[in-house]
């Protein structure tokens, strides 16, 4: 390198350490502030993560002996436990709450449980899905009780071929007719099944039996 390079070089290089000395002389304060802050950001962070992880293990927790509650068909402790969760959790388990606490509450009253599911379905605060799963699930509840009126206009909301419900919602659909001896009716619904290529293998056994009582025409009831 010759002479005259190594001494610009050298000038430029001390000039840059002046430069960061009187930058840090000026700005000690505030650079010390940032990295505080960005410390404190991070650490509260990860504190928050955590705090989040311990109350979905307890709410988990909390869940799963609702659950057993109900399998041991201890019905009022269960529809407690499910209706506290509901209050306190946030999230998913506090929505998973909501709804086992309305199957609970359908096993001993239909309209009760469908009730419950219609403020779930009327609750714009939960994702569409879900809405539209407490209402065919309302609609289920009501099948043998309430008037096709009541439980039709839903179902056919959920049975278009968009909807991830449409299966089940045809179903109940097909189902309602056969119990009204529509069978023109419940047979659109059932040809709708059969033409879906995304039926489950389930249902499509199902249908094989629904298809037959439709060719087979109202039963009549002879005095």
């Amino acid at each position: 390198m010759a002479p005259n390079e190594e001494f610009i070089r050298e000038v430029d290089d001390e000039y840059r350490r002046d430069r960061i000395a009187l930058i840090w002389k000026r700005y000690n304060g505030v650079i010390i502030g940032a990295a505080v802050l960005v410390l404190a950001l991070v650490g509260g962070w990860r504190y928050w993560e955590h705090l989040a992880e311990t109350k979905s293990q307890a709410a988990g927790a909390r869940y799963e002996d609702a659950l057993r509650l109900s399998r041991e068909d201890k019905g009022p402790e269960s529809e407690a436990a499910f209706e506290t969760l509901a209050k306190d959790a946030d999230g998913g388990y506090g929505l998973l709450a909501r709804f086992r606490l309305a199957a609970e509450l359908g096993h001993g009253s239909a309209e009760n449980g469908a009730s419950a599911y219609d403020a779930l379905a009327a609750d714009t605060k939960i994702p569409s899905v879900w809405q539209d799963l407490a209402r065919l699930r309302a609609a289920w509840l009501r099948l043998d009780t309430a008037e096709p009126s009541v439980v039709r206009p839903a179902l056919e909301r959920l049975a278009v071929p968009t909807n991830p419900w449409r299966h089940s919602a045809r179903e109940l659909l097909g189902l309602s007719g056969l119990k009204t001896g529509e069978m023109e009716f419940a047979g659109k619904w059932f040809d709708q099944i059969a033409a879906d290529r995304e039926t489950p293998p389930s249902l499509k056994q199902r249908l094989a039996i629904y298809t037959a009582l439709v060719a087979g025409g109202p039963v009549q009831v002879t005095q």
